[in-house]
């Protein structure tokens, strides 16, 4: 889903997450694991936020999480957060399971 992840899997990593960022482009993204909520209190932009299992299978799309919002998904393992819109333009939906390609 993003031509450049970057994966947060410390706390400090995923605290840090997108903030001090002025935006996110288009291919790029963060997937935090592990996370089952996410909060957008000081970001400047809007994101994507794709909740997902422990096999990456979709369980939720947050689209256009604005600033200052939160979301969560029960049983979430990992949250990707991609660009406002890159969810919906890429087709993503519950169900559909991403594969992780680190070549």
């Amino acid at each position: 889903m993003c031509e450049r992840c970057v994966l947060a899997d410390t706390a400090l990593a995923r605290m840090r997450g997108l903030l001090g960022r002025k935006s996110l482009p288009s291919g790029e993204g963060i997937l935090l694991r592990p996370a089952s909520s996410v909060h957008t209190a000081f970001m400047r932009f809007a994101i994507d936020a794709v909740f997902l299992d422990r096999e990456l299978r979709v369980l939720k799309v947050a689209s256009g999480l604005r600033p200052w919002r939160t979301a969560a998904r029960r049983k979430a393992h990992a949250v990707l957060e991609l660009p406002a819109g890159e969810a919906e333009r890429r087709g993503l939906e519950p169900g559909d399971r991403l594969v992780e390609d680190v070549g």
